[in-house]
């Protein structure tokens, strides 16, 4: 049987941010003192070799260091994802992204755009320029991901693990294998090339209209994160919801990550109740690295569980109060 040369082709879109997997340092030792977001994602991809079947169409969307991630480039990017999906020849999506922030950007694109084809964020831990980097490899492996055919949705790959969006975090400050998927483990693993999965994603419900209405603003509602500790006080919330002045917006929300099984200091408690008194919604979750808080805690109000992190959280409230 002949096979229809345009039908075997997979093609995947790689889509660069910027971050370490493009930074630039002055030499090859150096880790550390480099600047993110300096290498053109082409060049990032003329360094690949691909296997047979594969194609790969590129597009600088930022070159910034993800620290820095603004929503304006949360609606480009989401602009260019939903473009490029749309087209019913593209099998799958590639982002290039710095490891900050990834997890945020990642849970973001689950929320607004819940795509059914991939949509795959990489990284790196070392920049482009580096004597080892990490970023070529990372950076095959996503197209693989993109291109398997089995999975859908916003997911992460890194240092040979495929991460689901809700479930990633970065767990460490500089090794190469800097994220986890906590309690839930990741989906997968990349062995010499070959994805092996050990369960599926599972995919976004958006709604509908949650997308447009993320592009027709200039910034998201104001939801600010907040620590429970020892000795906390509620000195820090009661000046969040001082009137602000200038460009600053009024308060909207309020996650706080407490203690343990989500506990809140007694005084922190007593302030969050008057921000709720006040309008301001109130999320709590917990601060611990695993786990999440199975009851409604044994102090302060019964605030709603903030999942599936306290990070995540914040920015599920902000949409959530558009």
């Amino acid at each position: 049987m002949q096979v229809n040369r345009e039908e075997s082709v997979k093609k995947v879109v790689v889509l660069g941010t910027g971050g370490t997997i493009a930074g630039r340092a002055q030499s090859v030792t150096d880790e550390i003192g480099y600047t993110a977001g300096v290498v053109p994602v082409a060049d990032l991809l003329a360094g690949l070799s691909l296997p047979a079947g594969l194609v790969a169409e590129h597009e600088q969307v930022a070159q910034t260091d993800s620290k820095d991630m603004t929503l304006a480039i949360w609606q480009r990017l989401g602009q260019r994802v939903a473009h490029h999906l749309a087209r019913p020849e593209v099998a799958g999506m590639v982002i290039t992204h710095g490891t900050d922030t990834l997890e945020e950007t990642a849970w973001f694109l689950h929320q607004v755009l819940a795509p059914t084809k991939p949509v795959v964020l990489t990284c790196a831990m070392r920049p482009a320029t580096a004597l080892m980097p990490d970023g070529p490899q990372n950076l095959n492996d996503a197209l693989r991901v993109a291109a398997d055919g089995r999975i859908g949705g916003v997911v992460v790959v890194c240092a040979g693990r495929l991460h689901a969006a809700q479930d990633v975090t970065k767990v460490h400050t500089w090794r190469l294998d800097a994220f986890g998927s906590g309690d839930a483990g990741p989906l997968g693993v990349i062995e010499a090339g070959e994805l092996r999965l050990f369960r599926q994603s599972v995919p976004g419900r958006a709604d509908p209209g949650l997308w447009a209405r993320v592009q027709g603003v200039r910034a998201l509602p104001r939801v600010e994160l907040v620590f429970s500790h020892a000795d906390a006080q509620g000195h820090l919330v009661r000046s969040l919801l001082a009137a602000p002045g200038g460009d600053i917006p009024p308060l909207r929300g309020l996650v706080v990550a407490g203690t343990g099984n989500g506990t809140v200091h007694t005084a922190l408690a007593e302030a969050l109740e008057e921000a709720q008194a006040q309008g301001v919604v109130v999320w709590r979750g917990t601060r611990c690295a695993l786990g999440r808080p199975v009851t409604s805690g044994r102090s302060g109000g019964d605030w709603p569980l903030a999942e599936p992190s306290v990070i995540k959280a914040r920015l599920s409230l902000a949409l959530a109060l558009l």
